[in-house]
């Protein structure tokens, strides 16, 4: 399996990290790349360079008016003349009978679901890369690949069309499947990560066109808090387009695939033409947040049931932070796939 990646993530290194009230360095950190890299390099997967696709696919995805505010975010912020070092909302107006800002504090309040996506000098360049990344990926699997990784990095799932959130900027899951469906009527978006891909559901959950599924740790304990439960099926066209599986904090191996199985039966009988998931590595039990425990062996199967499913497949990085396992997950998940095709 071939691999997309650019060394342009590292122009995002977010420093603030608010953690039930104490201030930390965000475990969002160029390093994650590096060990990713190191468990490509384990695997012998073939590293390839993203294609430039300019702003169209962000577009598929994303309100001019947050493209234009993420593009322009960082000069208004440093205007200010006495702002910090990074852009933390201190107002989050959650838009009752709200009026949109004008002035660049009121936008990134507008534009932000939370204080986990602090927006440094490099943000945006670093977040247009990873749709780059994804949307390669994609199109080297329209173009006859089988699967395809695409190591993005900031990561994209938490951002809604016009919010960014939870580390993520832009919905590089997102876009790549609404790029894929330049080709294919019916696209799934299976997302592993150990939080809910809020966004993505937000993104399409009026839409009965892409499939979106979620396996996460339950969250009336874990983030996101608000969004996940099983009962959120989607809304309009889109009702009964998304699946929401949540686990019991802990949850391990068995307990995990039990879930693959359930989201295996629904993606069948939704009879899409290709499936991008949503790759967090951070259900492990080695993880720092420790919301699931599926083991290295665990991810190993994980990549087998996800193979099994038989359909053209982009692996789109979502999660899984610092710990020293985290290249070993991804190397033991793409070769489980690899195994079962």
């Amino acid at each position: 399996m071939k691999a997309v990646h650019t060394e342009l993530h590292r122009s995002h290194d977010p420093q603030f990290f608010l953690v039930r009230g104490v201030v930390k360095r965000t475990t969002e950190q160029p390093e994650r790349a590096d060990r990713l890299l190191k468990g490509l390099k384990d695997g012998k997967h073939q590293l390839v360079e993203p294609t430039k696709f300019g702003q169209g696919p962000r577009a598929r995805i994303h309100s001019p008016e947050y493209l234009s505010f993420l593009s322009e975010a960082w000069e208004a912020w440093t205007a200010l003349g006495d702002s910090g070092p990074e852009m933390i909302g201190n107002i989050h107006p959650v838009r009752h009978a709200a009026t949109y800002p004008t002035h660049i504090v009121g936008k990134l309040g507008w534009h932000t679901a939370d204080t986990a996506a602090p927006i440094g000098p490099g943000t945006w360049a670093a977040a247009c890369a990873a749709t780059d990344v994804a949307v390669t990926a994609a199109q080297m699997v329209m173009d006859g690949e089988d699967a395809v990784y695409a190591l993005c990095r900031p990561p994209g799932h938490h951002a809604y069309r016009d919010m960014a959130g939870g580390f993520c900027f832009l919905n590089n899951s997102a876009i790549a499947a609404a790029h894929l469906r330049q080709k294919h009527e019916r696209v799934v978006i299976l997302d592993v990560d150990v939080h809910h891909g809020n966004g993505t559901q937000g993104i399409f959950y009026a839409r009965p066109d892409v499939y979106t599924i979620s396996i996460h740790a339950d969250p009336v304990a874990y983030y996101p808090y608000v969004w996940g439960y099983a009962h959120e099926r989607g809304e309009g066209a889109g009702l009964g387009a998304n699946l929401n599986i949540p686990l019991a904090i802990g949850t391990g191996d068995d307990g995990y695939i039990q879930a693959m199985e359930v989201a295996r039966k629904a993606i069948e009988s939704f009879a899409p033409g290709a499936l991008v998931i949503a790759l967090g590595l951070d259900a492990s039990e080695h993880d720092p947040l420790k919301g699931l425990a599926v083991t290295t062996p665990g991810f190993r199967r994980i990549g087998q049931a996800i193979a099994k499913l038989g359909l053209p497949t982009v692996f789109v990085q979502e999660g899984g932070y610092l710990s020293d396992i985290l290249g070993a997950n991804l190397t033991s998940v793409l070769a489980g796939f690899e195994e079962a095709r």
